[in-house]
């Protein structure tokens, strides 16, 4: 898993509320435990038509857009089934954070095991965002997660809480295979000494 550390990019204002996660990548394209090829589809029903047409106005189709890594979203962003397929196509478009209110407690902590920085600001906070991300491209954020603060295109600094082993993992790109290998040494160790003490295993 890439590391993450500061981002600087783009950010797409989504104010939708309750943005479930088959709206993020319905159901009919669950078709592969492979985690890339879904960033075509992310947000699929809302991006194109049933010609399979790009709808102009969706903010991801709009070119200051296209390139987005930070998405501001409404609250309770990826509420509905717990499919991982959901930060899977998030981070296949290119989107590295995303801001909200709140979000669905198993879409959360899957967005850590992603590579995504999920932040919870107060709705005030977001709302500074929101009208930053509403700039366009020239709107540049920046998300320092080492320390802990999101800064404007203007200057602006917002701080962010985030959970201290989860912050370790993205700063070290460390998924749950990853934390594994870590101990890679330890387990071999475990191994042999058992192997011994029970040849017959």
């Amino acid at each position: 898993m890439e590391k993450f550390q500061k981002l600087q990019g783009v950010a797409a204002p989504m104010p939708l509320v309750n943005i479930d996660t088959d709206m993020i990548i319905p159901k009919v394209f669950l078709k592969s435990i492979q985690r890339t090829g879904f960033g075509v589809n992310l947000f699929d029903e809302m991006r194109y038509d049933r010609q399979g047409n790009e709808i102009a106005d969706f903010v991801l189709n709009k070119p200051q857009y296209r390139k987005a890594e930070i998405l501001v979203a409404g609250d309770n962003f990826g509420c509905g089934s717990s499919r991982e397929h959901a930060p899977w196509a998030i981070a296949d478009f290119g989107i590295k954070c995303v801001v909200s209110t709140s979000f669905a407690d198993i879409f959360f902590n899957n967005c850590f095991k992603n590579g995504i920085l999920p932040i919870v600001l107060p709705q005030e906070q977001v709302d500074i965002l929101m009208e930053d991300a509403e700039r366009g491209e020239n709107a540049r954020m920046t998300v320092d997660l080492e320390s802990q603060e999101i800064t404007t295109s203007d200057g602006q600094v917002i701080s962010f809480e985030v959970d201290a082993f989860k912050k370790h993992c993205l700063l070290e790109g460390l998924d749950d295979i990853g934390l594994t290998m870590a101990k890679e040494a330890s387990i071999d160790a475990f191994e042999a000494k058992a192997g011994a003490a029970r040849p017959w295993v």
